[in-house]
């Protein structure tokens, strides 16, 4: 079906629009008045009074109607009812419903119909009724003047006659006009959605019974044309390995109401096209028929990617491990031998080579130390790790952890004081993790406090939940390193700082804690210090106890250890690591 272009429309509706029946009826009335009361001048009658007031009152509403016109229903009822008022009155001063113009006693139909709006007609046919029911009441009461006789009766008549048979015409004009108009929207609001259909990416179809394209608008897809579908239907379009399935979903979308699925054109059988179906009515389909060939071949390679990265992440972990494993046997040698010569087991070592022995000794540790943080990670990453869980007291793994870095402190001249319990505190967890993870936050919060510093470490338990926070009084963390710590292999700090480490400690202690359903926080400003708490859900017993310092047992005293009794476990807390 053809369609003017909407420019025409618009011309065509603004050149009627330009043209108002409604008001030019209404100056007719007005201009056949005057011409009326002009030809009653020449006539003589003993009701001429009558006549004139007969004209007036037919011309008030007119008048009324070009002044007041209005689109708001209140103003156009009481138009209206002036026109019942002023037709029924000409009447009944004519001679009533058999006078001249009786005819005026349809004014009201005749106001509304051109009044564009069709809900009036109702109102004006029952003004209609009653005016005409006025003018024969008063007619058969014998109140309405004598009938104007001779020519004046034919000009008043004809004048009734005309101006309302004109008045209906107009009405008819303007309902013509409605219906135009109403038909030049659906017009024009067809040529629009051709106009976005024919401009749509994708083909849109309609589809009826087994699969008969009935319309389609859109691009096609690469492999499709619109005279296959059309001719051959949607199995036609479908390579024929795919036709099968095809009609197989066109029967589930009449049946379920929607279906989707993706083959391979006959005209392009390296390409997919993807189609969805819905149920629109009994029998009928619309469908969306659009090239995924592109999002086939992402998919692919982001497969591909993704196998090639997990092959290398588990080559990498691999090699880790077996690195880490290798590295052990020669460092195990390394230190077993130089613990001799520092022990002088075979004869006395002159002071230089002792000092060497302890160097090595010392590098080796450091170097152990670094190769199980690797190992650990690897196998975290590869998912291998395994928690060894067990029943133990996790002040025995705090203080353990304490002892190994005692040495540590005292030679960075850093105060390190630990806040326990004087109850157990009975964890289900792995001693080695937990021992793991404060090791490595004290030895962070030791590398990064300045000599003369403090390292406080606490550990409480709560609701089932064993907390353990470290707090120092070092340089702090920047919030451009605060928002990295914690992935594998980043580090904050200097140069002097970054060369101690691998960057793994903090990423390990996070992921024992998360091994244990756990969490690790980071709280820092720069100049103030560093406050790490790891809160993990392995207590079994919550303690109520005041926490009392416990200070490290040595051979010798320490005084790097030492600290005044503290008063509860809460202001050590607040004092050392703000939560």
């Amino acid at each position: 079906m053809d369609f003017e272009t909407l420019p025409d429309l618009k011309s065509r509706q603004g050149a009627s629009a330009a043209f108002d029946p409604a008001r030019a009826w209404r100056f007719g009335w007005l201009a056949a008045v005057c011409l009326a009361a002009a030809a009653s001048l020449f006539t003589t009658d003993s009701n001429a009074w009558t006549v004139w007031a007969a004209l007036a009152a037919g011309a008030f509403p007119a008048l009324a109607s070009l002044i007041f016109n209005r689109p708001d229903e209140r103003t156009q009822s009481l138009l209206l009812v002036l026109w019942a008022v002023g037709g029924s009155l000409a009447a009944v001063l004519t001679g009533g419903v058999a006078g001249a113009m009786a005819a005026w006693c349809l004014a009201p139909v005749a106001a509304a119909s051109t009044l564009d709006q069709p809900k009036r007609l109702a109102e004006g046919a029952a003004l209609a009724l009653i005016g005409a029911c006025v003018a024969a009441l008063t007619q058969l009461s014998g109140l309405a003047p004598p009938t104007p006789t001779g020519p004046l009766a034919f000009v008043l008549g004809f004048l009734a006659l005309v101006t309302t048979g004109l008045g209906l015409a107009a009405g008819l004009l303007i309902g013509r006009r409605r219906q135009g108009a109403r038909d030049d929207r659906h017009a024009g609001e067809i040529i629009e959605l051709e106009t976005l259909l024919d401009g749509l990416p994708y083909l849109a179809l309609a589809v009826r019974g087994a699969g008969e394209v009935t319309a389609a608008r859109g691009a096609p897809p690469p492999g499709v044309t619109k005279a296959d579908l059309m001719t051959r239907g949607l199995s036609g379009a479908a390579a024929p390995g795919d036709r099968q399935r095809l009609t197989a979903a066109v029967s589930q979308a009449h049946r379920e109401g929607a279906a989707s699925l993706a083959f391979n054109p006959a005209l392009g059988v390296e390409r997919l096209v993807a189609l969805d179906l819905h149920r629109v009515a009994p029998n009928q389909l619309v469908g969306v028929l659009r090239d995924i060939t592109i999002e086939r071949d992402r998919e692919t390679a982001l497969d591909r990617a993704r196998v090639d990265a997990e092959a290398l992440a588990a080559g990498r972990a691999r090699f880790l491990a077996n690195m880490s494993h290798e590295l052990r046997t020669p460092l195990n040698a390394i230190m077993g031998f130089s613990d001799i010569m520092r022990a002088r087991m075979f004869g006395p070592l002159s002071d230089r080579y002792a000092e060497y022995a302890e160097l090595i000794h010392e590098s080796g540790g450091h170097l152990l130390d670094l190769i199980n943080d690797v190992l650990d990670m690897s196998k975290i990453e590869a998912e291998r790790f395994e928690l060894q869980r067990g029943v133990f007291d996790a002040r025995e793994a705090v203080q353990a952890a304490m002892r190994l870095l005692r040495v540590q402190s005292d030679t960075a001249g850093v105060q390190l004081r630990g806040v326990l319990p004087p109850g157990e505190l009975e964890v289900d967890a792995d001693r080695r993790a937990l021992k793991q993870i404060v090791l490595n936050l004290v030895s962070n919060a030791l590398k990064f406090t300045p000599r003369g510093g403090q390292v406080t470490v606490t550990a409480h338990g709560y609701d089932g939940v064993l907390e353990v926070v470290v707090a120092d009084t070092g340089v702090g963390i920047s919030p451009e390193d605060l928002e990295r710590l914690g992935r594998p292999y980043e580090q904050a700090g200097g140069v002097e700082q970054r060369a101690r480490g691998t960057g793994l400690g903090l990423s390990l202690v996070r992921a024992f804690a998360q091994l244990h359903g756990g969490e690790m926080m980071i709280e820092s400003r720069l100049g103030v210090g560093t406050t790490v708490s790891v809160r993990l859900p392995v207590l079994l017993a919550p303690m109520v106890a005041a926490a009392t310092p416990v200070t490290e047992p040595t051979p010798e005293p320490v005084a790097a250890i030492e600290a005044p009794p503290p008063t509860s476990l809460g202001d050590n807390i607040i004092a050392f690591a703000p939560r």
